[in-house]
């Protein structure tokens, strides 16, 4: 009965809300599938948070604690509407390796979402999971009473990994096999300008060529390919210009976080490519460094001085030498203020990153 009324007012409501799909019980455990990994992660989350409130103050022995696995992979939908496959497999394995009130992910559940959340993770290592042909790597977030379960310190804490990134071959939209070349070498020089950032994990272009062509599953790509963010973009030759087309996709959702158009004459040509890495490239490292400091940028400054040098920095447009300078000077005047202030550094770290990329002001300071 108690399960029966936790399923009512707390289980089945709060999958509801990420998304989710109850496509069967068992005993006492759910199959549940989610239209994303990242919903199925913040549903498992929220459930086992509730469950420790309520668990708090009840006995050992009459608490009620669930055990819950997270796997993405290929799965058969039968038709009154069950689920087969290694992925429903794996993901009930990954069930019996967590630890109760814990949540226990597959390798390549982690990818998707080692950035979405301000849990830390545990390393598992390699898994022979029942009835499951290869090893399954396996992943523990530390949250609520799971970080606190001595057997942690059996795994390995996963720290903070570089953002990934794919860069997809560019499209030739010119109907001229001619301007192949320069979709190819548009392609490679984004490959090799990213891989020059240090902080950055980039695919080779042996893995991204196996996604050409305009139909591409995003997810699916970055899924295989095991990034966080996708490049892609196309080139169009119009009489005596050229237009190519660049946009950054988040692969675990497939949302675009980015797009810009160039437009040349022919014969800038090599000018306009160049110019087109550099801006990229700059933006790229941009967004995705705030994208990584979302939590650091939510604490607030003890000087309010401080706090508005930043906002003042923050709120200008990035893509000229002078209005990066101007936003250099700010986040340096509110560290000066405040020296603790993490937004401050991580901006200001940014913006020399893109300076760099871009070539604006030969800057060589580092932090």
């Amino acid at each position: 009965a108690r399960l029966r009324a936790l399923r009512g007012d707390l289980i089945d409501p709060t999958i509801a809300v990420h998304t989710g799909r109850v496509v069967k019980r068992t005993g006492d455990g759910t199959l549940v599938e989610f239209r994303s990994v990242v919903d199925a992660v913040r549903c498992a989350i929220e459930v086992q948070n509730a469950m420790l409130e309520r668990n708090a103050g009840v006995p050992p022995d009459r608490r009620i604690e669930f055990r819950i696995g997270i796997h993405i992979g290929d799965i058969v939908e039968e038709s009154d509407g069950d689920l087969m496959g290694d992925g429903i497999n794996i993901a009930a394995r990954l069930e019996g390796l967590a630890k109760p009130n814990g949540i226990c992910l597959s390798g390549s559940a982690y990818e998707q979402v080692r950035e979405k959340f301000k849990e830390q993770f545990v390393d598992l290592g390699e898994q022979t999971l029942k009835n499951i042909a290869r090893p399954v790597r396996a992943y523990q977030m530390l949250s609520g009473a799971a970080s606190t379960e001595p057997e942690v310190a059996r795994g390995r804490l996963v720290q903070q990994e570089k953002p990934s990134i794919a860069v997809l071959p560019f499209q030739n939209m010119s109907g001229d096999v001619e301007q192949q070349y320069l979709c190819d070498g548009l392609t490679e020089d984004l490959i090799t300008e990213l891989s020059r950032f240090r902080q950055m994990q980039v695919a080779s272009r042996n893995s991204s060529s196996r996604f050409p062509g305009a139909d591409v599953d995003m997810i699916r790509a970055g899924r295989e390919l095991s990034v966080q963010y996708l490049v892609e973009g196309s080139v169009r030759r119009m009489g005596t210009r050229i237009r190519i087309t660049a946009q950054l996709i988040d692969a675990t959702t497939g949302n675009h976080v980015w797009a810009e158009r160039y437009d040349s004459a022919q014969d800038e040509i090599f000018d306009i490519q160049d110019r087109v890495v550099r801006t990229i490239v700059g933006t790229l490292v941009g967004r995705m460094t705030a994208a990584r400091t979302d939590l650091v940028l939510r604490k607030l400054p003890a000087s309010l001085a401080a706090y508005e040098c930043v906002l003042r920095g923050d709120a200008l447009p990035m893509g000229t030498p002078e209005i990066e300078a101007e936003a250099r000077h700010y986040f340096e005047r509110a560290i000066e203020l405040d020296p603790s202030y993490a937004r401050a550094y991580a901006l200001l770290s940014s913006a020399i990153e893109r300076e760099w990329f871009l070539d604006m002001s030969g800057s060589t300071r580092l932090l």
